[in-house]
């Protein structure tokens, strides 16, 4: 790893590879993003781009924004491509998505009708609500990785690039536990030949992605690069990996809450959350299949934090449950509620009541931008596999196979700014504070 100087400067043109690139998330990405370039708006809810990080001491006042210290791609220099099922370019895709006003789209509308996807990598078992024409006419795994392959070295020739990364923003994939063939690269590289079933849309494009030392970046509760066969790929490409499921409405809600509920030594009798949604990932989690992965990605982070074992008295029986339903007339914009049910001195309930009427595309869209720049600061300073200091923007992070994932999201906030305070060679701050008051050895 190299730190402040020696990480390589973000020269030239960052090619940015988007499976699902006609998506909702997507396309009100990729509108912000040039709104933001031509000077129409402001890109509010980027940690990157709007938030700030303290240095040294309180009484220093050193607190720029995170782009001026830690050097981060210009947003002038992203070079958008990318894979749909659907062909139609980012504007009509923007359109039907129907997130953002027309008068917010039209200002760059000429960019969007640019950005044409390719035909796609698919399979109907593990998307079996989605009915794409623009796919790719290869059946066999091998020549899909090729295909790809072609896809991306076409993208960097004809726009001149010097480096890519990868992000899924494509639908939530059926539920997959980990077999034989993910067990390690060379099985994986068989059950490429053997076009192995349990090998998912998402592992060709993630081991195409990082077998060209492309970082890689899942954004969707996809059992993908978090395999040992992944990992061993990324480590031996030294190519940084990060995920997964991006952390938007109702998850949000709950790392800031839970955290608040164990700091204060309150219990927890049951968690209750459903959602409605009717976007086309709602569509998608419309299949049990698919439901069940996004459902594991939710369900994930209240044990995480609120530590049933080391707390018995408080959390050891709680009741959680998450619903999700498909309701159309909503679109991109979910309502997510949630009942809690929790109980403080001598027992005596509460209840705390969270009715979060989100846009769903509206929260993921800074955080694919803030991924995508943090992920290709981390490759340029060499911090190749798992980037678990990127947990604060996933729903499932991602972590080494010896340790729990981090689900809290001030703890995960912390990791982050102490990582790049790291890498820009600054002093990490614990906030003890016992030093303003007395002399501290």
């Amino acid at each position: 790893m190299k730190t402040k100087d020696e990480i390589r400067k973000p020269d030239g043109k960052l090619g940015v590879l988007i499976p699902g690139i006609g998506g909702a998330v997507s396309t009100t990405f990729l509108a912000g993003v040039e709104s933001v370039r031509q000077g129409l708006s402001l890109p509010i809810g980027s940690l990157s781009q709007m938030g700030t990080i303290r240095l040294g001491k309180r009484f220093e006042y050193r607190i720029p924004l995170i782009k001026d210290f830690v050097p981060l791609a210009n947003l002038d220099d992203l070079v958008f491509g990318g894979w749909d099922v659907f062909p139609d370019n980012g504007f009509q895709a923007a359109i039907q998505a129907g997130v953002l006003k027309r008068e917010d789209l039209d200002p760059v509308q000429s960019f969007l009708e640019d950005l044409s996807p390719w035909p796609a990598v698919f399979n109907q078992a593990y998307v079996k609500n989605l009915h794409g024409s623009n796919v790719k006419p290869q059946t066999s795994y091998p020549e899909l990785v090729e295909a790809l392959k072609r896809d991306i070295e076409d993208f960097k020739r004809i726009n001149d690039l010097s480096h890519c990364i990868m992000i899924w923003c494509a639908s939530t994939e059926v539920y997959l536990k980990p077999s034989e063939v993910h067990a390690s690269l060379d099985n994986f590289k068989k059950g490429l030949e053997n076009n192995d079933p349990n090998i998912s849309p998402s592992m060709i494009y993630a081991y195409v992605a990082l077998s060209s030392g492309i970082p890689y970046i899942n954004g969707a509760p996809n059992l993908t690069v978090d395999t040992p066969a992944m990992i061993e790929l990324a480590n031996q490409t030294r190519t940084a990996v990060a995920g997964k499921d991006l952390k938007t409405g109702q998850t949000l809600m709950k790392t800031i809450l839970a955290p608040g509920i164990k700091a204060r030594a309150l219990g927890l009798s049951g968690w209750y959350s459903t959602n409605i949604l009717g976007n086309r990932d709602g569509l998608v989690l419309d299949d049990k299949d698919s439901y069940k992965t996004k459902k594991e990605s939710k369900l994930s982070v209240l044990d995480t934090i609120l530590q049933p074992d080391v707390y018995p008295d408080l959390y050891g029986n709680y009741y959680h449950k998450v619903a999700i339903d498909y309701y159309p007339p909503r679109g991109d914009s979910k309502e997510g509620w949630d009942c809690v049910d929790i109980f403080g001195w001598l027992g005596y309930p509460m209840q705390i009541k969270i009715d979060f009427l989100c846009r769903d595309s509206i929260l993921a869209a800074p955080i694919v931008l803030d991924l995508i720049l943090f992920t290709d600061l981390a490759q340029r300073a060499r911090m190749h596999g798992i980037q678990e200091w990127l947990s604060f923007y996933f729903k499932s992070p991602q972590c080494a196979a010896n340790l729990y994932p981090e689900h809290d999201l001030f703890i995960q906030s912390m990791k982050l700014k102490n990582t790049l305070r790291y890498l820009m060679g600054e002093e990490q701050i614990t906030h003890l504070g016992l030093d303003y008051y007395y002399p501290v050895q």
